[in-house]
C-alpha cells in the first residue's frame, strides 16, 4: 500500500497555500495514473464554457475525474498538476475553480502560459498523475 506524505519544508514559504503543495512523496504506490492533457469539452467533444476561464477549468477537472474514476483512481489520487493557461491575468478564476475540487490533498502544482492550444477557443489545459 502506497503512503503519500504531502507537505512544504519550514524554510521556504508557500504563498499560495491552499492551492498546492511544494512536495509529495509517494513511498511504495501500488499503481502510478498518469492523464494525458485534459480540455474544457463535454463527453462529445463540444467546448464547454467558451470565453469563460473558471468553467473551462471546472470542466478540465471534471474530465480529470472521469478519467481516473476510469482509471481505478480519484482527484484526492492527484499528486502533480502542471496547468497550461492562454490567458494569465484570469489566475486568480483558475485557482478560485480549482479550489472547489481541491480541498485538503493538494496536488503540487506548475502553471505556464501558452500562446495557444490545440483548438481555438480552448482557453486551459490540466495534465496530472496520480499515485494509488
Amino acid at each position: 500500500m502506497s503512503h503519500i506524505t504531502r507537505g512544504d519544508p519550514p524554510n521556504l514559504k508557500n504563498v499560495r497555500k491552499t492551492v498546492y503543495n511544494h512536495y509529495i512523496r509517494v513511498d511504495n504506490p501500488k499503481s502510478l495514473i498518469f492523464l494525458s492533457g485534459q480540455l474544457s469539452r463535454d463527453a462529445e467533444g463540444n467546448l464547454v464554457g467558451a470565453g469563460d476561464m473558471a468553467e473551462q477549468t471546472r470542466q478540465c477537472i471534471r474530465n480529470m475525474r472521469t478519467v481516473l474514476e476510469a482509471a481505478g483512481g480519484t482527484l484526492d489520487d492527484i499528486v502533480s498538476i502542471v496547468v497550461y493557461t492562454t490567458d494569465m491575468r484570469e489566475f486568480k478564476r483558475i485557482v478560485e475553480a480549482r479550489m472547489e475540487f481541491f480541498i485538503d490533498k493538494l496536488p503540487t502544482s506548475t502553471i505556464v502560459e501558452v500562446n495557444h492550444l490545440a483548438d481555438p477557443g480552448l482557453m486551459i489545459e490540466f495534465q496530472a498523475t496520480a499515485a494509488l
